[in-house]
Parts: structure tokens; sequence; C-alpha cells
């Protein structure tokens, strides 16, 4: 291994459980791993961080780990103006309290320009207003939580799990024609009502109504026979579902032991992998997802530096590490565009004035602003998995994005 120092690679040994204080001394002792001795000096480094829910019931350390990759490649091209990025992401469990602790140790004690590529549960609802009031922006890789979409300092590079709920909705209703939608949430936190006003959107454009929507259905469940078996009763012909991973598998299977054949599934993009394929024989009339980002299972010219980015750091093919990627490729271009000094005032006024950045990943031009905003059309492009296939592929030949308000 090289003996130059790349202080990114710091942030790795965050994601493997040693505590905090105890990978900061041994950054700035230099004593991490193999890595040779980091900056300490802000004025050395470009220093980055991200809050990510890395273990618990839900993770997300795809999206952290395609960021450092890309600022690991950044760095080993000579960083921004020849100084290198220092990335600190840390893992809240899950936990609120952590959460909140974390947020204060990036943005005040290790004084980070900028958040980046993060990926959590809560993240953006219990620090936003902490944000706000420091005057730190944050490019999330990915939106989970309600806060994410509510803070003029918050921009996620993905449409989050409420416009895809509208999403998916639209493309069961408008382009499959299906009339009888019934609907199972989970409901985490105060996520309820981002929920509501998602299905809401839906039926103000749509002119059309939902058989029931069903706020009691549990992440986890052992089995899912009882909601299946009450939208059976209920004649419905479509299941919406916000269940992702194991969840989304055992409402698909609980069907198949029904016999359910005609009912179609529109899931969000926490269902699309390659995992879950894998996992289904039997998809009944198909399983619909409004991916957020242009599906990474098709190997194309769109995704070819993405994928290769990510195949060299052996990072799994997901929409999370899309998200991180996504973030953190814009974070560089700003930076990139900086004439002077760059601090978290200039990072700030260098996302406030973006010229909007194309990318053929995402269905609209990304721009902090408008982004933070909402002020844009959130879209998706369509891919389904079909009985027998165990493989996902496209539904559209081009994305499908809600209409302005």
């Amino acid at each position: 291994m090289s003996s130059l120092s790349n202080p990114v690679l710091e942030r790795r040994t965050r994601h493997r459980g040693i505590s905090a204080a105890a990978i900061l001394l041994a950054a700035a002792l230099g004593t991490s791993g193999c890595v040779g001795a980091a900056p300490t000096d802000s004025s050395e480094v470009i220093r980055l961080g991200s809050v990510n829910t890395l273990s618990g019931p839900a993770t997300f350390s795809e999206a952290p780990d395609a960021a450092a990759a890309v600022f690991d490649r950044v760095n080993a091209a000579g960083g921004i103006h020849g100084r290198m990025i220092e990335y600190l992401a840390l893992d809240d469990k899950g936990d609120p309290a952590t959460a909140t602790a974390l947020a204060r140790e990036l943005v005040s004690s290790e004084e980070v320009l900028a958040l980046v590529g993060g990926g959590s549960l809560l993240d953006c609802e219990v620090n936003a207003g902490y944000y706000e009031q420091t005057g730190i922006r944050s490019i999330q890789g990915l939106g989970v939580d309600p806060g994410c979409f509510e803070s003029p300092n918050i921009a996620p590079t993905n449409i989050g799990p409420f416009n895809d709920t509208t999403l998916t909705m639209l493309f069961g209703s408008e382009r499959l024609g299906l009339s009888r939608l019934c609907v199972f949430t989970s409901i985490v936190g105060s996520t309820a009502p981002a929920y509501r006003e998602a299905i809401g959107r839906w039926s103000e454009i749509t002119g059309k109504d939902t058989v029931f929507v069903d706020e009691t259905v549990p992440y986890g469940a052992p089995e899912y026979s009882a909601p299946i078996v009450r939208a059976r009763e209920a004649g419905c012909d479509a299941i919406v579902s916000n269940a992702g991973g194991p969840d989304a598998v055992g409402q698909v299977l609980a069907a198949n032991q029904q016999g359910w054949e005609d009912i179609t599934f529109l899931f969000l993009t926490g269902a699309f992998s390659a995992g879950f394929a894998s996992a289904i024989d039997d998809s009944a009339a198909g399983v619909y997802v409004p991916a957020e980002f242009y599906p990474f299972t098709e190997a194309n010219g769109v995704t070819a530096a993405w994928r290769t980015l990510m195949n060299d750091n052996d990072i799994e093919l997901t929409s999370f590490s899309q998200g991180g990627y996504l973030a953190a490729t814009f974070m560089v271009e700003v930076l990139e565009g900086i004439d002077g000094e760059i601090t978290r005032d200039s990072v700030n006024e260098a996302l406030a004035t973006m010229q909007p950045i194309e990318n053929d990943m995402l269905a609209y031009p990304y721009e902090f602003g408008r982004i933070a905003g909402q002020d844009y059309e959130p879209g998706g492009w369509p891919v389904v998995l079909r009985s027998g296939t165990n493989a996902w592929e496209r539904a559209s030949e081009d994305w499908l994005t809600i209409p302005s308000h």
C-alpha cells in the first residue's frame, strides 16, 4: 500500500463498529491501519461528513461507501485544487440521541464544510433544525424520513419514499389501468402524514380513490397473511406497499400461499434489488417499482461510470449506492467550481448559486435550491419483475414523472 496519506479511508473503519472517539483519536495520531498520517489541520483538507444508519434493522451503508469511493478517486487524481478530501461517515444506529450527537460532532467539532452522501432512517428529521441553525448544507445520498424533503438546507439526490409512493400509484392506475388500489403502509416515527399526503396527491392528479389504506401493516412481521386476505376479500387488483427487502418478499409470498395469481404489487425503490428478485419465483401479475435512479440492472452507458467504480471498490450495485455516488459527484463538481478559498461559507454560496447539473441517472437536473424547495418534477424509471424470471427489466421506455402542482 502506498505510504501517501489518503484521509478518505479513515471513515471506512467507522463502519466496523469502532467507537467514534477511538477512530478520531486514531486519525489524529495517524494510526489507522496502513493509512499514512492524515492531515488534522482543517486548512489542509476539505472535510466532509455524513450521518448514516449503518447498523440495526434497516441499513444504508452502500450510500456512504459509494460517496467515499468517489472521493478516493478524486484524491488519487490530486484532490480539489490540490487539497485532499477527508470524509467522515458515522453510524447513528437508527437511534435519535446518537444521530443528534453525531451531527454536532461533525458540524461543531470536526467543522465539516458540508454533509454528503448520507443515508439514515432519522437524521433529517432529528437534525434539520440544527443544520439550518448552524448554516450547514446536506446533499443526502438517500433521503428517507420526511425531514429530508422539508428543509432548505437538505437536497437529497433521490426523490424519497413519499414521491415514490405517488409515482408507483400513478404507474399502476394510469399506465397499467388498475382501478382498485389497496395501500399497505408500515409507519415508522412520524411518517404517516407524509404517506397520506403522497396518496392524496395521487388522488388529486387522477381524480381517483383507493379501496382502502391500511397503516397498521408492521415492519418485520413473521408473516403477512392477514392483510393479504383482507385485500383479496376487498377485491383489490393492486397492492401498493412501502415494504422493502424481506417485508416485500413476505407480502408476495403470502399472496402466493393464497393462490392469488392476478394481484399486481406496486412497491417502492426499497424493493428493487437483486436479492428480492432471486427470492421470488411467483410474482403473480407482476411486481412494479419506479426506480428512483436509472435502473442499475441495465448495464449500458448510462450506468457505466458508476458501475465500474462500484465494482472496483466491491460495493453492491443498488439504488442506494447510486444515490451516494451521485451526491459525491455533484459535490465534487460544486467544489471544483469554487474560485478562491474553500470554506463552509463558500461551499454554501456555491450550492445556492450552482447551475443545474444534468446526469442521465436522474430524471431531472440536480440544482440544490430547487431540490431542497421541492420545486421540480420528481421522476422514476418503472421496472418490473415477472413470474419465473428472477430478473428485473424495464417496464417503460422513459421516465415517469409527477406533474407539477
